[in-house]
């Protein structure tokens, strides 16, 4: 019995300590990365963008900038919920793509790097920072990708670029999904427990479905050729989401392209694929 007792308690310590262990490589893994940690990042690219912090009514926030060729086009990436500018990293380091555009990235307020700001909640606040980092940038030769919540954003764009490339868009308001964990945030007595980046992408995920409302009836307002990049088994942003586009557009100005058996970060795990659909459209 008393053996038994020991082993008992040895395996609740060691559990205990793995979940430890577990937490705060999450914590860590998740938090936004400093400026010297993304720029070693691309240590081994050929390109190094340009790391600057920029202001939008108040609000500092951190842009990925390459701009080698201003007659080349350019690709402006939005991050999704939770995200950052360093999502799109090994885009912005392919060889083939520095070759036929400039990119930008950046973090939408509430991701940047020990970010005092909330997230804003707001498609119409994130429309119109998008808006104003594409001042100076030849609209007939940008494309805006947006990716998962990103999309939403890319979509609202009321003014004309070259085309609008959205990744599993997080678009419509009836298949938008509610996962069990967010109650860790909900919940007072656990939000503790729950990183910072983390409550801001909680907050921002809990006002997404209340603030679709506001513009899915008007998606097809914007004069933009959109084409949308969506995994079949995505559960987080779910194919429906692309479908109710497909629906809404006239087939001249939106193509759906699906990409069987793929999930939601299928812009990590099928970068070939998406790397080959972003040289089509540049092309």
């Amino acid at each position: 019995m008393k053996l038994l007792k020991k082993i008992l308690k040895f395996t609740g310590i060691t559990l205990f300590v793995i979940l430890l262990v577990l937490y705060f490589l999450f914590w860590k893994f998740s938090a936004p990365k400093s400026d010297q940690q993304v720029i070693e990042r691309f240590s081994q690219s050929t390109i190094a963008p340009t790391l600057s912090h920029e202001n939008f009514k108040g609000f500092e926030y951190r842009k990925l900038s390459i701009i080698k060729d201003t007659t080349l086009p350019t690709l402006v990436f939005i991050h999704g919920t939770i995200g950052s500018s360093t999502d799109f990293v090994k885009y912005m380091k392919d060889s083939l793509l520095l070759s036929k555009a400039n990119m930008i990235s950046y973090d939408r307020i509430g991701y940047n790097y020990q970010d005092k700001n909330p997230v804003q909640e707001s498609i119409n606040f994130e429309r119109d920072m998008l808006q104003d980092i594409l001042q100076g940038i030849n609209p007939k030769k940008t494309i805006v990708v947006g990716y998962s919540y990103g999309g939403p954003i890319a979509l609202a764009l009321q003014k004309k670029i070259h085309k609008v490339l959205l990744l599993a868009p997080a678009v419509y308001s009836e298949v938008e999904p509610m996962p069990w964990t967010l109650n860790f945030y909900k919940w007072k007595f656990t939000r503790w427990l729950v990183p910072p980046v983390w409550q801001e992408a909680s907050r921002e995920k809990l006002s997404h479905k209340q603030d679709l409302q506001k513009f899915e009836n008007n998606w097809k307002s914007t004069p933009n050729q959109i084409v949308s990049i969506h995994g079949t088994n995505d559960w987080i942003v779910p194919h429906e989401n692309s479908t109710f586009l497909e629906q809404l557009f006239p087939k001249n100005q939106f193509k759906l392209i699906n990409i069987s058996d793929a999930g939601h970060g299928f812009i990590w795990s099928k970068f070939d694929t998406i790397k080959q659909h972003l040289i089509q459209e540049l092309d």
